[in-house]
């Protein structure tokens, strides 16, 4: 079957491996449809391996090469003796982390915080950009009638974004400002509205995704470059600050910017990855009774949740999309294409197969 698979940095070939010839009883053999590419993937492109193991992984034991793809849908095509999560036909989504069940976290249901947890498509045989895959029976979510496979491939990011706007306490009629409209942040902007924040305030400086980040509804877009976001929020709040804070970058201007446009007794979510370290001023947060939020993946059981929310109209996911290409062209179309900080690109599907 043909694969994407990630050896080193830069170094992602399209290649012909063997399909899976094993089914467990409680595995599910699949036909991925599309898969997004995550900003995990680009770090991997960029810099890694990080995440992608050079040795067997503790729970699952791949290694690299690694087929990648963790936000996809598929179609069902077989199932173990024991699966009662889906059947062959299905149209499904997968939830891609994998955990031991049994540490500490799993015990208490944080099984996002599995002391040996694995992900599909960077830690596992398998991933959604190959043209078949197998996943265990609690990474299935069958899609509802009404979703598409695009939808489907979308609901892996949209979790991480809904996850920091749960963790942020959103309630109906916050103020909330995201800062960076790649595609947490873009997703955080919706997450943020369908919880029911009065305004939304999106911060990006790349002036072509600014643009495309129109469709999604923010209040108002400003340019960190050009302005201070803080002066502008507190001008719109009577001098208070927004409610709520969510970080979707990962750099230490931004969160610097979350910190002082957040009101007194507001809250500041970190959801973007830092790769680096940050200089951060805790007397400010200490002054101002902030509480600050670190985020991680998401709830591994949430999937239907947000499918529902997806369906009602509510979570307009596909809003998010800016491109769909084929497996052959991934790396100059995609990647290349996502990598580069002047892009207007905010998620490119891959139409598997």
């Amino acid at each position: 079957m043909k694969a994407v698979r990630y050896h080193a940095a830069r170094d992602i070939r399209v290649e012909d491996v063997a399909e899976p010839n094993e089914l467990g009883p409680n595995q599910l053999l699949i036909q991925p449809r599309f898969c997004g590419i995550c900003g995990t993937d680009l770090h991997e492109y960029l810099a890694g391996p990080i995440v992608t193991p050079t040795e067997p992984h503790p729970l699952t034991g791949a290694q690299n090469p690694q087929i990648l793809g963790h936000e996809f849908s598929a179609d069902v095509l077989e199932v173990g003796s024991d699966v009662s999560a889906a059947r062959p036909g299905d149209r499904v989504a997968i939830m891609p982390l994998a955990f031991c069940g049994q540490c500490y976290f799993c015990l208490r249901g944080l099984n996002h915080l599995c002391v040996r947890m694995g992900c599909v498509g960077l830690s596992w045989a398998w991933g959604g950009l190959g043209e078949r895959a197998v996943v265990m029976d609690y990474q299935v979510a069958v899609l509802p009638e009404a979703l598409s496979y695009q939808q489907g491939a979308v609901i892996e990011p949209a979790a991480v974004a809904e996850y920091g706007v749960q963790r942020g306490g959103v309630r109906p009629g916050d103020s909330v400002l995201v800062t960076g409209g790649g595609p947490i942040g873009a997703l955080a902007v919706l997450a943020a509205s369908a919880a029911g924040a009065g305004a939304v305030y999106l911060s990006e400086p790349n002036p072509l995704r600014a643009k495309r980040a129109e469709v999604l509804g923010a209040t108002e877009i400003f340019n960190p470059r050009e302005t201070s976001v803080p002066e502008e929020l507190k001008e719109r709040t009577g001098g208070i600050g927004v409610d709520v804070a969510i970080e979707c970058v990962g750099n230490a201007h931004a969160l610097d910017d979350c910190v002082m446009s957040t009101r007194r007794a507001g809250t500041v979510v970190q959801t973007g990855l830092h790769v680096g370290p940050a200089e951060v001023r805790p007397m400010v947060w200490a002054e101002n009774d902030l509480t600050i939020v670190g985020t991680w993946c998401y709830r591994v059981y949430d999937w239907q949740r947000i499918a529902a929310l997806i369906q009602s109209g509510a979570f307009p996911v596909e809003r998010v999309i800016t491109g769909e290409i084929g497996m052959d062209d991934i790396v100059p179309e995609g990647f290349e294409v996502l990598v580069d900080p002047e892009g207007s690109a905010i998620k490119i599907l891959v139409e598997v197969g």
